[in-house]
């Protein structure tokens, strides 16, 4: 099992997402039992083409992902915001699962159990195989036999719960990715079949060849809507509910909320940086004087002592001097300082020696079917100190046996890194923080807040006369993780979809912060209002208005320069002028200009065109036709490749959206 311990110490930060793979994951199997602790009907987290996702499922769904996370990353702790991101990921993975799944049954694909075992262990296993560093050899490659020790070892009978518990971990994390190369490959097949579907022909490559061959330079007028008065154009309510109406499928939205905070920052008084000042020195004799200073350390210092041999390079910045200088010995301290909030010195343990930074390993093999692991350069604090200390207190050559969960292991020291000078250093901090007294001062205030300010208005008033910011945070779903940058802010989220507009809430604790909240607006409806869309709907009728109020202007005008007179304003050129060019001239993006102008015949004058930012007249000359011949093959191969980027994305993305999905996940978070 020197595979998963290899893992851990690497470090290794979780790639899950590789492209499109990134969704790349089967969940466990449907479970129809009920639970004793939900009411029926309330059971499932969602639903997903079809498919209800049980609570039972969702939840081994986040366990298995964080145990990956652990066993890729090397860490035990698993943060709010590391959870939050598993679980929005196991969301989107079986959102992916389903959605596919249904998909290709429709048409009978699948992914056979021999196309599996090929991905998973053959010649050539998948890239999601080959990305995994457990299976790398000492030059950092995948090593196939370094994979096969791994499943080898992963069926060996447990000797004891210790190793029954680590090869269950084992087995969690190679079934991950085996259901993760089953997904990939099915969505890899799937969007193959698409790509095939969807190709160019001769008339596209006509084209695409003749909208960059043909260009033309065009002069035109241009009266921008803001040239003219909002004054001399009426909006009426019977112009938005038509807009509206025209764009009432863009309002869609999921039920959210609009609230607004004021935070109350937990920082330490000035009595509590007296009473670690006190502290501090109140050590400062023992800490110089007592030969067993690691006691002191570890009984009061944040930072505890392990004996670690300190290089040049990786001693705090502060101490280099101190411990590298050429009179530093043994027993030195430096007099307490203060920087950061933080109150600290240093006592020299040991100096004057030296030692390698780093050390190369090799696993032998321990029995029949496996072979010797090349697990590469490691540093001391990246193995297991029971490792560390034989391996950096041997020789080059030298074989030492760690027992551990897995049972006994032998490995051999290949090369240790040139000794370089080294010191032991103690450090004796303490960063100040608020203590419990200015925890509850800070916290009564904020109650007090509430108390005396228990409406939307007050809270508001209240906030002002206080100095304390009012921040909004908008259209908060029933999922949404955190407010802003808020630490384990879901809380809030929950009381904003249970609370009434107008509603003060009680305080959250959010990291640094005591937070209070006022609901301001609720959104429960299928699509956004015309009075939540209003401000926007007046600006697009605005200048339609505009736009009809020019070109009646224009009207009888047949020549730029009477245009130009009009509106006192200049002619002015776009050159080189294609269906293939993104803006026009100095107007910016006008698709519907560009458009018109290479329709034109030629030496002609336009009528009144309506754009973007305002009203265009135009005039173009003889068009050019740049010399060249229609490739037809190459034209249809770059239309091809250029489809098979976007194509699959679109259509996953579509598939996505046309499946029926239910999102409950915000009953159980």
């Amino acid at each position: 099992m020197a595979t998963l311990q290899k893992i851990r110490n690497h470090g290794v930060v979780l790639l899950v997402v590789v492209g499109l793979a990134m969704l790349a994951f089967i969940m466990g199997d449907f479970i129809n039992s009920g639970s004793s602790f939900f009411n029926r009907g309330r059971e499932n987290v969602g639903e997903i083409a079809g498919h209800k996702v049980h609570y039972t499922e969702y939840e081994s769904a986040k366990d298995q992902l964080t145990e990956v996370y652990k066993i890729e990353s090397g860490r035990t702790d698993i943060d709010e915001e590391l959870s939050t991101q598993i679980r929005n990921q196991v969301w989107q993975m079986m959102l992916m699962d389903y959605t596919l799944r249904e998909q290709a049954e429709k048409i009978g694909m699948d992914v056979t159990a021999e196309e599996l075992s090929d991905l998973c262990i053959g010649e050539h296993p998948h890239q999601l195989i080959q990305q995994r560093r457990a299976f790398y050899d000492e030059t950092g490659k995948f090593n196939r036999f370094a994979l096969i020790n791994f499943l080898n070892s992963i069926n060996q009978e447990a000797q004891d719960a210790e190793q029954a518990a680590n090869l269950k971990q084992a087995k969690t994390y190679w079934m991950y990715w085996e259901k993760a190369v089953r997904l990939t490959y099915m969505q890899e097949k799937y969007t193959e079949l698409i790509k095939t579907m969807v190709t160019a022909n001769a008339l596209d490559a006509k084209y695409a060849f003749d909208g960059r061959q043909t260009t033309v330079d065009v002069q035109y007028v241009e009266q921008p809507y803001f040239a003219v008065p909002d004054s001399l154009v009426k909006v009426t309510n019977g112009d938005l509910k038509k807009l509206y109406a025209q764009h009432k499928e863009e309002y869609k939205q999921t039920p959210n909320r609009t609230i607004e905070y004021v935070g109350f920052t937990i920082v330490p008084s000035e009595n509590d940086f007296a009473e670690v000042e006190h502290a501090m020195r109140s050590l400062e004799n023992d800490f110089r004087t007592r030969p067993d200073v690691e006691n002191v350390v570890n009984g009061n210092s944040d930072i505890l002592y392990d004996g670690r041999d300190y290089s040049i390079e990786t001693i705090p910045a502060e101490y280099k001097d101190f411990a590298f200088g050429k009179d530093a010995k043994k027993g030195d301290c430096t007099d307490l300082t203060f920087a950061n909030n933080t109150y600290a010195m240093a006592r020299i343990m040991d100096c004057g020696y030296n030692k390698s930074d780093s050390v190369q390993l090799r696993l032998l093999a321990n029995g029949e079917g496996t072979e010797d692991v090349e697990l590469g350069w490691f540093r001391a604090n990246e193995i297991q100190k029971s490792v560390a200390d034989p391996a950096f207190n041997g020789k080059k050559g030298d074989k030492f046996t760690v027992s551990s969960g897995m049972g006994e292991q032998t490995f051999q020291i290949v090369d240790k890194s040139v000794p370089t000078p080294k010191v032991k250093l103690a450090i004796l901090s303490r960063t100040v923080g608020a203590s419990s007294k200015t925890y509850s001062v800070l916290y009564n205030k904020a109650k007090q807040f509430i108390v005396n300010n228990g409406t939307e208005e007050k809270f508001r008033t209240a906030a002002a006369e206080e100095g304390l910011t009012v921040m909004p945070a908008y259209a908060l779903n029933a999922n949404t993780d955190k407010v802003a940058d808020l630490k384990n802010s879901r809380p809030i989220v929950r009381w904003a979809f249970e609370a009434k507009e107008g509603q003060v809430s009680d305080v959250f604790e959010c990291g640094d912060k005591f937070v209070v909240a006022v609901l301001t607006e609720t959104h429960d409806g299928e699509y956004r209002t015309l009075d939540e869309v209003r401000a926007e709907l007046v600006v697009e009728a605005t200048n339609n208005k505009k736009a009809e109020y020019i070109i009646n202007q224009l009207n009888g005008v047949s020549t730029l320069d009477e245009a130009a007179k009009l509106f006192d304003t200049d002619v002015k050129t776009a050159e080189n002028v294609s269906l293939s060019s993104y803006r026009f001239g100095s107007a910016g993006i006008e698709p519907a200009v560009i458009g018109t102008a290479l329709a034109m015949a030629d030496n002609s004058v336009s009528a009144p065109v309506k754009g973007n930012m305002g009203v265009y007249m135009l005039q173009i000359g003889q068009k050019h036709t740049a010399a060249g011949e229609l490739n037809a093959e190459q034209e249809i191969s770059q239309l091809n490749m250029r489809t098979s980027y976007s194509l699959p994305y679109q259509a996953i993305n579509l598939m996505e959206q046309k499946a029926k999905v239910e999102d409950n996940r915000a009953r159980f978070q």
